[in-house]
Order: C-alpha cells, then structure tokens, then sequence
C-alpha cells in the first residue's frame, strides 16, 4: 500500500506570489514529480490549507492542475480554505454534513480524513457532529489511518504548538475507544515532525510552497526549506514513513 501526504499548498490567485515564492508552480513541480514517481499510489491525501486566503481563482487553478495528477485523491481543509468556495469548485468532493471528510478503505488500512476546520480561527476544531462521524467511521476494528489538518499534539515549537486542535481530550476519547487507529498524519505546522501522542504514532510534513522555521522559542518564522511530501509505505508487518523533497 502507498499513500502519499501533501500538505499546506496555500494557493494565492495566479501569476501571485506569497513570500516571494510561486505556490503554483510548487504544487506543478509536485504533481509531476508524483506523476513521475507514484502513479502507483492508492491514495494521495491533500490535507489542507489548500489555499490562502480562500479565493476561488485559488481553488480553479487547484481544480485545474489536480486534472494532471495520474493518483486518485482527496482533498481537506484548513484554517486558511473557506468550504464554500472549495464546494463550488469541487462539487464532486466527498462532504459529510457539510463537512469535508470522509473515509477511504485501501489494501492495509482505512484512511479517515477528518475535518478541523473552524472558520475565522487559527485553531483547530471538533464539533459533536464531526466525532460522531469520525466515532461512526472507526467502527468495526479495521486497523485505521488517521489524517487532519491540525495536529492535536505538541510538537515541541511553541509558536505552532498554540495553534494546535483545540479539542484533543474529546478526539482521544473517541480513539481510545476503538482502539484501531494506528498512525496520525497532520499538516499546518509546515515542519517534518515524528513521534508518539498518547501511545500513537504521529507524523507531520512540509508545506509545498513555503516552511515554519524550527525555532524552539520566541515568534514564529518563515523558513525557506525545500517543499516536500510524505510518502507512506506499508504491508502486513507495518508502516514506514519517508519525507522526500521534490525538485522546484
């Protein structure tokens, strides 16, 4: 099974720029770099932050380029998408009351992609509408992926750490109750992070346009790092993580 994760491609209207950099000529160099290298992939998550300030010239070249990409895909937001913009340039994409989510059965796991979207905040949130789907969606024991924008962990930078998922206690509620989800993948911190939360193992991946500085203290900082995705390679022993840094 292989799926690759990408992350935070913060889409500005085209012949823009953010940071003086291209997030559209990043998110081109990426696809062709999958097209090049993993037409293979059972699935490749998007997980949010899709654009940047949520406009819908944004959201047309996004649907525009993803008509190249060889994969099949799923897209989720974050804090910088607006979802009525991303609905009406994506009136196929899987919602579930009215939340952009939804769950993929693959070869080794289930992917379940969850929503944390909370308009008009940074943070990340959950809603009892979106744990009941998510607590209906890890149902039946399948060993389980779980992907979402905002991480509900640490990761050790407390300018990123503050803008976190605000419902972490109610999200561990519903994991710990089934029991199944095996591994965490998450964007919005712009940073390649691993480890472990509450007994499960997490990852965080690169943004493809710009990063967040690794700075253990003080405001938070832009970095110039090179964009990258997370490739997931698993079978019936486990699950391996690679970070590979595509050409621009």
């Amino acid at each position: 099974m292989k799926i690759v994760l990408v992350s935070d491609l913060h889409l500005v209207a085209p012949g823009e720029s953010l940071f003086g950099l291209d997030p559209l000529k990043h998110l081109e160099d990426c696809i062709a770099d999958l097209n090049r290298h993993h037409t293979d992939a059972d699935l490749v998550v998007f997980s949010g932050d899709l654009t940047n300030d949520g406009e819908a010239s944004a959201y047309a070249a996004l649907a525009e380029r993803l008509a190249d990409l060889a994969a099949p895909y799923r897209l989720m937001l974050g804090n910088h998408d607006d979802r009525a913009a991303f609905a009406n340039a994506f009136p196929q994409a899987a919602m579930q009351d009215g939340f952009a989510q939804c769950y993929v059965d693959l070869p080794q796991f289930r992917a379940v992609l969850l929503d944390t979207l909370q308009p008009g905040q940074v943070e990340g949130r959950l809603c009892e509408t979106r744990l009941t789907w998510l607590d209906d969606a890890l149902e039946g024991g399948r060993d389980t992926l779980l992907f979402l924008h905002h991480p509900p962990f640490p990761i050790g930078v407390p300018s990123l750490d503050g803008s976190r998922l605000l419902d972490a206690d109610p999200l561990l509620d519903v994991l710990r109750r089934h029991g199944n989800v095996r591994h965490i993948f998450a964007g919005h911190v712009h940073r390649f992070a691993g480890g472990v939360w509450r007994g499960i193992p997490f990852t965080t991946v690169r943004g493809t346009n710009h990063q967040s500085a690794l700075e253990l203290d003080g405001p938070h900082a832009v970095s110039f790092e090179a964009p990258a995705y997370a490739l997931v390679l698993a079978d019936g022993d486990g699950l391996v993580v690679h970070m590979h840094e595509f050409p621009t």
